[in-house]
């Protein structure tokens, strides 16, 4: 278990092992930022719930499984704002919201970790790599089917579980889909639905630059 200030974010879903950019303007998030430093520099980014707008200056509902991260770097501009950057670690599930006397929300969260099948790593490997055969073909009907990308995002040494993580952080829109990817923590189950969203993504990529194509022709 571990204390930790949670950054509750609409449409944000932060991952293990993965890097996440954030411009901090609001005063009780740049109190957030300001502590962490002076501190261990960790914090949970956290998804916030539909209906959130009702009460998002006060303690909106947020989703119970989020991405703790620590600061690794950190720009303080003239006028108290930050850019920093999170370099995610694991995920968490928020347990117990404490009270503080804070602008910002701490919570009580357990570390997660991920479950392989009794077979282990061999058993996954084909499926591995039919997601990152899908996710090339992505990329390349979206016009950024370049070697190193993929490289990047699917580093020898990485385990699954974190390359699953980075495809689907770098390439998946749906908010709601991404959330689903983190709070799943069967690797194999995990495994399933980025391959599903990839190829729903493919298709959709696909299907839009098929109707362009032929209504260009049309024109013509």
């Amino acid at each position: 278990m571990v204390e930790i200030p949670i950054f509750p974010l609409p449409d944000v879903v932060f991952f293990p092992e993965t890097l996440l950019p954030l411009h901090v303007f609001e005063p009780r998030y740049r109190r957030m930022v300001a502590d962490c430093l002076a501190g261990d520099r960790r914090l949970a980014v956290v998804m916030l719930r539909p209906g959130w707008e009702q009460d998002y200056h006060g303690r909106p509902p947020v989703y119970s499984v989020a991405g703790l991260g620590e600061i690794i770097h950190a720009e303080v501009l003239t006028d108290g704002r930050y850019n920093i950057l999170l370099d995610g670690r694991v995920r968490v599930r928020l347990e117990d919201e404490l009270t503080r006397e804070l602008p910002y929300r701490v919570v009580r969260a357990r570390v997660l970790t991920d479950g392989l099948p009794p077979e282990g790593l061999p058993a996954l490997r084909e499926r591995l790599a039919t997601l990152r055969g899908v996710h090339g073909k992505l990329l390349e009907v979206m016009g950024q089917g370049h070697a190193d990308v993929v490289g990047r995002l699917t580093v020898a040494g990485a385990g699954p579980g974190a390359t699953i993580d980075r495809i689907v952080s770098a390439v998946v829109p749906d908010a709601a889909v991404r959330q689903r990817v983190l709070e799943t923590l069967n690797v194999s189950e995990r495994l399933d639905l980025a391959t599903a969203a990839l190829l729903e993504l493919l298709a959709l990529v696909a299907g839009a630059q098929g109707d362009d194509g032929a209504e260009e022709e049309g024109e013509g």
